[in-house]
């Protein structure tokens, strides 16, 4: 293992992620072989924890992975939230690059979808075309592989979750030429479908606007449990649309495809799960979450059938990839003046939706504000309706807004005052460095060394987006409650409105960066278990390749091509390493647990040891 500590840290990192950095510009999505591209059909089971798959729980994943590639040193990118991970996969490059930072993130402008809020929650369509609008025209500021693979002449299509479907050619709004049906497919925010989508689900009895989760969707309260039925209406229907409509149609057209099938579950389900009101255990581990794993696998299994039954499973790469694990929720801390209050909802003594913003704002001595609509004040002994806030005397130019996701929050720094800027940051390090509840501290390299913090460039967060950066990105603390397979039963502390014993994810730990992904197909290596460290954006460059689609870049954090993975392949060298900030004045030093292979840096898992699962 080596490890590098102290003032070079920032310094060689920088040289070293130049290096690797410039490789991955330099690697071209070179084609697996000559001749007609092969298709592709991308299948995300939302939240599939890789140490979860089995042949009892997951039976058409388990299988998938034995006969063709097992990715056992797959990577999630932190924070390791949906549409981030989403938009990784969609473009190639890390978060840096496509700006997607997390699911909320601070936008310095108002989006209308959302009541003019500067924090919008992206998973929604009217919100991701606002953000075109506010951005350019284009808010991930790359091009995406299916918007490529559209101009190139093949058929797209991507099916399921509202919000990372659409990611994948947001700019398109109107159905055509790539499919998008979603939860929101049939009302009046939703992508229209095309006249031939049209006839074609009406031809085979298929309703043109997708059904509601119903009892899935039901979250419960701190007194009533939540959910306990999977998504399985609403996904038979997707995948119904997938099955008999869209593959059908694919196939009389005759040219390469590409297919994006995103299962809400196991997602859903694990944030939503009733089984575990309060309590740590079963947590995400009962039989509801369970449930949603053989949910995602029944959809999975009915995507080869159809390919079998319509002579395209010799002609089609899949590729089974999560956007990120799981935790169960604990809302528990000493240090939290937050956890202090009494308010609705919010059992006696944990944490409340919004504590960063709360706990910030006491620190820092200033007014918090709702960050929609009128801007009004958070009353006392009250919380932020949303959990996300702004902070400071003017809520017009606010002195901080804080985007609230889950296992990590991102706080930013709106002023252009870099200099009084400053300042405040290291006060805000200092407020955070008091809470029991963080576990590592990334900071804006344009802050200079910030002791106790690494810089955004370490992670890949520093890059060429066209949305505001975060000042700082904030992990939650980390840890195993106990069982057979550790990385199974982690728990995490939660910035959400969910409850304790519900599910989260967007932490450092281990058990959010190690998601479940595996391939199999023509153009893949049989039976082969990667020892390579893989992650999300090398998802998207190996799907470019896969098409043979020259997408030119304009960030230079890109993802690699998983060569290793396809025939003929040799694995790349394998090393491990640590980086160490400087300790802060409590002692307390960030520490990244990392892997490089192929000219790329892969995060294991990063915090305070001690505090984040995966470090020690």
């Amino acid at each position: 293992m080596r490890t590098i500590s102290g003032g070079l840290a920032a310094g060689l990192l920088a040289a070293s992620l130049a290096a690797s950095l410039e490789t991955a510009t330099a690697q071209d999505a070179r084609p697996p072989a000559p001749g007609r591209p092969h298709n592709v059909v991308l299948f995300v089971p939302d939240g599939m924890r890789s140490r979860m798959v089995s042949a009892e729980l997951t039976p058409a994943m388990a299988a998938l992975r034995q006969a063709g590639v097992d990715f056992a040193n797959s990577h999630s990118l932190f924070p390791t939230f949906t549409t981030a991970n989403g938009a990784a996969m969609a473009t190639g490059h890390h978060h840096g690059d496509h700006g997607d930072f997390s699911n909320t993130i601070y936008t310095g402008t108002p989006i209308a979808a959302q009541d003019r809020t500067v924090t919008p929650f992206v998973e929604h369509d009217a919100v991701l075309g606002d953000m075109d609008a506010a951005f350019d025209g284009d808010w991930l500021n790359e091009e995406t592989v299916l918007r490529a693979a559209a101009r190139a002449g093949y058929s797209t299509a991507a099916i399921g979750k509202v919000g990372p479907v659409l990611n994948f050619d947001h700019t398109n709004r109107t159905g055509d030429p790539t499919i998008v049906v979603d939860d929101q497919t049939g009302s009046n925010v939703g992508i229209p479908l095309s006249p031939e989508m049209r006839r074609r689900l009406e031809a085979v009895g298929l309703p043109l606007a997708a059904p509601g989760r119903g009892e899935n969707g039901k979250a419960g309260s701190s007194t009533v449990p939540g959910t306990l039925a999977a998504n399985v209406d609403q996904q038979a229907y997707f995948a119904d649309v997938a099955t008999k409509v869209v593959l059908p149609l694919f196939r009389e057209r005759d040219r390469p495809f590409i297919l994006v099938y995103w299962s809400r579950d196991p997602d859903g389900v694990q944030h939503n799960e009733g089984d575990s009101l309060g309590r740590l255990v079963p947590g995400i581990n009962g039989p509801t979450s369970r449930a949603g794993m053989r949910n995602a696998d029944d959809n999975l299994a009915a995507l080869r059938r159809a390919l079998d039954a319509l002579g395209l499973a010799a002609t089609t790469n899949i590729v089974v990839a999560a956007d990120h694990g799981f935790s169960t929720i604990t809302k528990e801390s000493a240090t939290s003046p937050a956890a202090r209050l009494s308010l609705p909802d919010v059992p006696a003594g944990l944490l409340p939706p919004g504590f960063l913003a709360l706990d910030l704002a006491r620190a820092l001595d200033l007014p918090i504000f709702e960050p929609f609509g009128e801007r009004a004040p958070v009353p006392a002994n009250a919380r932020p309706r949303t959990a996300s806030a702004l902070i400071g005397r003017d809520p017009a130019d606010p002195d901080v807004a804080v985007a609230v996701n889950g296992g990590s929050d991102l706080v930013y720094l709106p002023k252009k005052d870099l200099a009084g800027n400053a300042a405040l940051l290291r006060r805000i390090v200092d407020a955070l460095m008091a809470q029991d509840y963080v576990s590592g501290l990334f900071v804006d390299d344009a802050y200079g060394p910030v002791p106790g913090t690494l810089p955004l460039s370490s992670i890949h967060l520093k890059g060429d987006a066209r949305t505001p950066t975060p000042a700082i990105v904030v992990n939650f603390r980390s840890f195993t409650t106990g069982c057979d397979v550790p990385v199974t039963c982690v728990a995490e502390v939660a910035d959400t409105v969910l409850q304790q014993g519900q599910g989260m994810h967007g932490t450092f730990s281990r058990a959010d960066t190690h998601n479940f992904m595996a391939a199999i197909g023509p153009d893949f290596k049989a039976g082969f278990v990667d020892p390579a460290p893989v992650s999300n954006a090398d998802v998207g460059r190996t799907l470019a390749a896969l098409l043979r689609l020259e997408i030119r870049a304009k960030g230079r954090l890109l993802g690699r091509t998983m060569t290793e993975a396809l025939t003929n392949g040799a694995v790349p060298e394998i090393r491990a390493g640590t980086l160490r900030s400087a300790p802060h004045g409590t002692g307390l030093a960030t520490v990244l647990r990392y892997q490089e292979a192929g000219g790329q840096r892969y995060f294991d898992a990063a915090g305070f040891p001690g505090r984040t699962f995966g470090l020690d």
